[in-house]
């Protein structure tokens, strides 16, 4: 039961964006933001059976190993045999092409080890390959939340503010606006929470350091969120509501 603390449960990950999804929806049914909370969905169920699915082992890199193992002990056998049959007659006449027929079979030897060796290591590569695709998806969505954020600017409801022709629409109110930022710090603080799924359980150097690239990210975007919500909180005319 301590376990359960010392380790992030994708179930109940995968649950909270559920229903952060929910919230979204009901709140603002037709924005843009509804659909990209249905991709944070997505991403973090993809999470949830890749990141066991990694964890596990690759059969037919596996089997190939074994391949491998089982042809280098033929011929470690055969090696020793050839050696036997040496000790027993020794021509002299045949001597160089038998000694040319050891060699080639140690090249084999050798040949079939580098082969293992590459095997043995390349189910890491194919491993760090897929977290690494999936920490990019992560990456670029966590920007595209922070797009859907970056024009929402709470000093627009201050009484003195001037309006351009370009302005961007203003067509929340404040309570609203609060509910949209909170909501997209929300997404990016669950966006770094399935990144480091991938790495809960990995020691690939290059993974950790994509998983606190991405923590870093989500980390500083939700701080300019919170600066902006800051200021709505602090307006006089605001009035929350439950969410």
């Amino acid at each position: 039961m301590e376990n359960d603390y010392l380790s992030l449960d994708p179930v109940r990950i995968v649950g909270t964006v559920e229903r952060l999804t929910v919230r979204v929806r009901e709140r603002f049914p037709e924005s843009g933001l509804s659909q990209v909370v249905v991709q944070v969905l997505s991403v973090a169920r993809k999470a949830q059976n890749e990141a066991e699915r990694i964890r596990g082992p690759i059969w037919w890199v596996r089997l190939l190993a074994a391949l491998l193992v089982i042809g280098l002990g033929g011929l470690g056998v055969l090696v020793v045999q050839s050696l036997r049959t040496v000790q027993l007659s020794v021509d002299g006449a045949s001597l160089l092409d038998y000694l040319q027929a050891i060699e080639a079979v140690i090249n084999e030897v050798l040949f079939l080890g580098a082969a293992l060796f590459f095997l043995v290591q390349s189910e890491g590569r194919i491993k760090r390959h897929q977290m690494l695709a999936a920490l990019h998806e992560l990456r670029s969505l966590a920007h595209v939340v922070d797009m859907h954020q970056l024009t929402k600017d709470p000093d627009r409801f201050r009484p003195d503010v001037v309006l351009t022709a370009s302005s961007p629409a203003r067509g929340m109110t404040q309570f609203e606006l609060s509910r949209y930022l909170d909501y997209c710090s929300e997404m990016l603080s669950l966006l770094g929470k399935v990144a480091a799924l991938y790495a809960q359980d990995s020691d690939d150097p290059s993974v950790l350091a994509a998983v606190n690239e991405i923590e870093s990210l989500t980390t500083g975007l939700s701080r300019k969120i919170w600066q902006k919500l800051m200021i709505v909180y602090s307006s006089p005319l605001f009035v929350g509501k439950e969410d």
